[in-house]
């Protein structure tokens, strides 16, 4: 049998053995009448850079940061070697002052990240997916990482960082373990993290991907929960970088959608059909994470819930920051 029968063998199987909450209208309406009617067991979320900037945090291509403008005073030899794996082991302080420029202590959890949690804590959250561009990926210091998904309060399990975290480091030479706090305190200090160790000395590397460094196991160890998705939810994210945009077509064919963000993909656009008249399972929300969030929460009964869990964590988050670091700490831990 030829590769295209049993691919469309494989199809009409998965087409005859699966069934998938139908939509009654493609928009947050039909979004919500599934879950309220018990019908979504196990949804994916795939975040990107932009459910975090309701909490301050500048796209690092914005007028506000100035950073991307500015990368001619680290005289580069073209501006995304500040990201670059190769440019990295050659002088890393371009990367450390940029990150320094960038950080943003004060940044809080948005209604989309505690959103977020609460599908959490209603066991309908299977995975969340947190993408950050490589070309913004010093946000991950206070945005996907450190993060606002970890102040939030969800659980680590269900988490996985596409392109790395911040909330860890490693020494490139002897790969000694060290902590977000031991990193934070030397970047603030406009100094680079070096272990510890006097026989080593060597730089102390966020374990975030840089160009050229492998995507995290966990990315690639998770994908088999797409099998068993039975509501994607895509929010944040332009779905230019790969393989983070590839995902979209990981889940059963049938399996509904749900697109949030400013700009819509061109129709098509890594097989999602958005315009598409026989269109059936996807859609499409355009406008601010928060914004299309908060509507769906309504939707589902939930806004109030919604709006006090993020005003009483909000005040604990407040309750607890530390008055001082120490910036010798660190774990003193190793791999």
């Amino acid at each position: 049998m030829s590769d295209i029968d049993l691919s469309s063998l494989k199809d009409a199987l998965n087409s005859e053995c699966a069934t998938f909450p139908q939509l009654k209208s493609l928009d947050l309406e039909g979004i919500s009448d599934i879950i309220k009617a018990g019908k979504v067991k196990n949804v994916i979320v795939m975040a990107g850079a932009g459910i975090s900037t309701a909490a301050g945090i500048p796209d690092f291509r914005s007028p506000q940061s100035g950073i991307y403008d500015n990368l001619d005073e680290y005289n580069l030899p073209f501006p995304l070697a500040v990201f670059s794996i190769d440019y990295f082991h050659i002088d890393p302080s371009p990367f450390f002052k940029v990150a320094k420029r960038l950080y943003r202590p004060d940044a809080k959890p948005t209604l989309t990240h505690y959103f977020f949690r609460l599908l959490n804590e209603k066991h309908l959250l299977k995975r969340l997916y947190t993408q950050v561009r490589r070309v913004y990926c010093v946000q991950l210091i206070h945005q996907n990482v450190d993060g606002l998904e970890r102040l939030a309060g969800i659980d680590d399990t269900v988490v996985v960082e596409a392109h790395g975290t911040f909330n860890t480091g490693h020494c490139v030479k002897c790969k000694k373990l060290y902590d977000f706090e031991y990193m934070k305190n030397l970047i603030l200090d406009d100094k680079i993290p070096r272990c510890v160790d006097k026989d080593c000395n060597d730089v102390v590397k966020p374990d975030i991907v840089f160009f050229g460094e492998q995507l995290p196991r966990k990315f690639f160890t998770s994908r088999g929960d797409f099998d068993v998705c039975d509501l994607l939810i895509i929010i944040g994210t332009s779905l230019t970088v790969t393989p983070f945009s590839l995902m979209v077509d990981q889940v059963r064919s049938g399996v509904p959608r749900l697109y949030i963000n400013r700009d819509v993909p061109k129709i098509g656009f890594n097989g999602i059909p958005w315009d598409d008249p026989k269109n059936k399972s996807d859609v499409v929300f355009r406008g601010d994470a928060d914004v299309g969030i908060t509507r769906l929460a309504e939707l589902l009964g939930w806004k109030d819930e919604l709006l006090e869990l993020k005003r009483k964590t909000d005040e604990q988050l407040d309750e607890s920051k530390p008055v001082g670091a120490d910036s010798t700490s660190n774990t003193g831990s190793s791999k």
